[in-house]
């Protein structure tokens, strides 16, 4: 049957609307209609409060209802595990410190994920350094380091510290500082920042490691008191906050970041749908704002720039912890 130049037309009108619409699918394409962000800390700390803002700013055009998941345990293990069996479609987002990415190999004998062939690289999310605070359990005379160095050695056996996790980056700037001042400070794990801060206010601990944003409230409210952070420079979060090194800790420098992630085998093009979002969502006023208010710097970055950071600290890592002779067994 002869085709008519009217069907022709048609026919090449219908496909280039095709072709419209599947280029658009494979570079933007429609939102999804359920994302999950998982993270592996509990609900009111940094890692959960990017994620709730992150999940704001996906809505309505990276997915039409993007929710917070909190699988919280193992230090942040059990999040991270999760993705390795979920399907890199898009709608599984895991955020994480680096610390269960950057850390946790050196320390764990077996893991139950490979930080990077069960992933795939997104972007970043935030930086941070880290705070170390005292609470009631500690006399009001302790006023810095020194101070609470001293007062460790003079009660032993109540030299204690918190963190968020054992093996966690705010672990060991206790276990360093601590070295650098010549205490054993005894370490008490917890399931994330904001347990360890309740039992430290609540005076069953004497003092915590952690991103120096979880305690900001609590300072202000009175409740304890923030005697160092670990950045090169004084945090803008705490300005009247000596470093660890202008306290005499030489070389104490450490900060952190928050990555988001896909599952592995994540195809290009959603991994790059998904960060043009994650960038455009950073770079907004209201969410640099809202992290501030937990300590955080918003920032965002490529893929390749978050692997690249992920390989340096753990680089890095390797010979402290090594120094350290902390495994997970011990």
């Amino acid at each position: 049957m002869p085709i008519t130049r009217r069907q022709a037309l048609q026919s090449t009108a219908a496909s280039a609307l095709l072709a419209h619409f599947g280029a658009r699918a494979q570079a933007g394409g429609p939102p999804f209609d359920n994302v999950r962000i998982i993270t592996g800390f509990t609900p009111g700390g940094t890692s959960d409060t990017i994620c709730r803002r992150m999940a704001e700013k996906l809505r309505p055009g990276y997915g039409r209802s993007v929710l917070v998941e909190n699988r919280s345990g193992a230090g942040g293990q059990i999040a991270v595990q999760a993705m390795k069996t979920l399907a890199p479609d898009g709608t599984t987002i895991l955020q994480t410190p680096m610390s269960m990415l950057g850390i946790y190999p050196h320390i764990y004998r077996k893991l139950a994920y490979d930080p990077v062939a069960d992933l795939t690289p997104v972007s970043l999310g935030a930086v941070f350094d880290f705070g170390f605070a005292v609470g009631p359990m500690v006399p009001a005379s302790v006023a810095s380091m020194a101070d609470f160095f001293a007062w460790a050695k003079a009660n032993p056996n109540l030299a204690n510290y918190g963190s968020p996790a054992a093996g966690s980056t705010p672990h060991f700037v206790g276990v360093l500082a601590g070295r650098a001042g010549g205490v054993e400070l005894k370490h008490v794990p917890y399931r994330g920042t904001q347990p360890a801060i309740l039992e430290m206010i609540g005076g069953q601990i004497a003092a915590v490691s952690g991103p120096i944003g979880e305690f900001t409230q609590h300072v202000a409210a009175g409740k304890c008191r923030l005697l160092a952070s670990s950045g090169a420079k004084r945090s803008k979060f705490a300005p009247a906050t000596p470093t660890l090194v202008e306290q005499g800790l030489k070389d104490l420098v450490f900060n952190e970041w928050f990555g988001f992630y896909l599952p592995a085998k994540a195809a290009p093009e959603l991994v790059k749908k998904l960060n043009a979002a994650m960038a455009e969502a950073l770079a907004a006023p209201d969410m640099i704002a809202g992290l501030e208010v937990m300590g955080l710097e918003a920032k965002s970055s490529s893929p390749a720039e978050l692997a690249a950071m992920l390989k340096a600290d753990t680089e890095r890592w390797g010979p402290l912890i090594r120094s350290i002779g902390f495994t997970a067994e011990s």
